[in-house]
């Protein structure tokens, strides 16, 4: 069993001696007991509220190196036809806090039938498919998660 404790980022020179291919939900997730390609079980004791990148190392307790893939998962790629009809969807599905991934005139999420049939009113096309899923990370991402302020003045919101 492999231990894995220790983040490399994205740029390992080490010899990969196992690979672990896991979804969008499971690179969230600090604590995870897994099957690495090798057969050899890989359990993930790691900081939590950082989520693992596609093509990220890790090092376990007894030095092995182990390349995270993204798993092939059901997504939906929504296709605007222009660029206010990408701006809404993309205006109304973080007005929801929904994950989404970023291309050229496309974005694509999860699936979800009441968000898919408010994409279609907005104009764009939708194509199910499956797909590494590499949502955005967020404008906080680099700040050690969740959401903070620092405008040396006094106030409060809330995100209803």
């Amino acid at each position: 069993m492999l231990e894995i404790t220790q983040r490399l980022g994205t740029d390992c020179q080490s010899d990969i001696d196992d690979v672990v291919c896991l979804t969008h939900e499971q690179r969230e997730r600090g604590r995870l007991r897994l099957t690495g390609q090798s057969g050899d079980e890989v359990r993930l004791f790691l900081e939590r509220g950082k989520p693992l990148l596609v093509g990220e190392y890790l090092r376990s307790t007894c030095g092995k190196t182990v390349l995270v893939q993204g798993a092939i998962e059901p997504v939906v790629t929504a296709i605007a036809p222009d660029w206010e009809s990408f701006s809404k969807a993309c205006y109304h599905l973080g007005n929801r806090h929904v994950k989404v991934q970023i291309g050229h005139l496309w974005l694509r999420m999860q699936p979800d039938h009441v968000l898919e049939d408010m994409l279609v009113l907005l104009g764009l096309s939708l194509q199910q498919g499956h797909a590494v899923f590499v949502p955005e990370s967020g404008a906080y991402a680099g700040l050690g998660g969740g959401h903070h302020h620092s405008h040396g003045e006094s106030h409060s919101h809330s995100h209803a």
